[in-house]
């Protein structure tokens, strides 16, 4: 599991060294549900707390990405039917 998400390759690509994927995956499945992971990560950080090897300072990025002038009217799928410039033109 460790090796999957530190190359970030698909579960399909761990190597057979490790054993078959589907089991690795299943495993990693039920771990997720039973709540393992969360006592993992709760058992570490207090360990690393305890050894004053944990930093609790959090950053929050507000970076803003803006559209370039020429995409600003492009046409766009926004998933609802909202109307268009166009059918309210013709209404009025």
């Amino acid at each position: 599991m460790a090796w999957k998400y530190r190359t970030g390759a698909p579960w399909r690509d761990v190597p057979d060294r490790f054993g078959k994927w589907n089991s690795i995956y299943k495993r990693f499945n039920r771990w997720a549900g039973d709540g393992t992971w969360e006592r993992l990560l709760t058992e570490v950080q207090k360990q690393a707390d305890a050894a004053g090897e944990i930093d609790w300072v959090v950053s929050i990025d507000s970076t803003i990405a803006r559209v370039h002038q020429h995409g600003a009217t492009l046409a766009r799928d926004t998933g609802g039917c909202a109307e268009s410039q166009e059918s309210v033109v013709r209404a009025a």
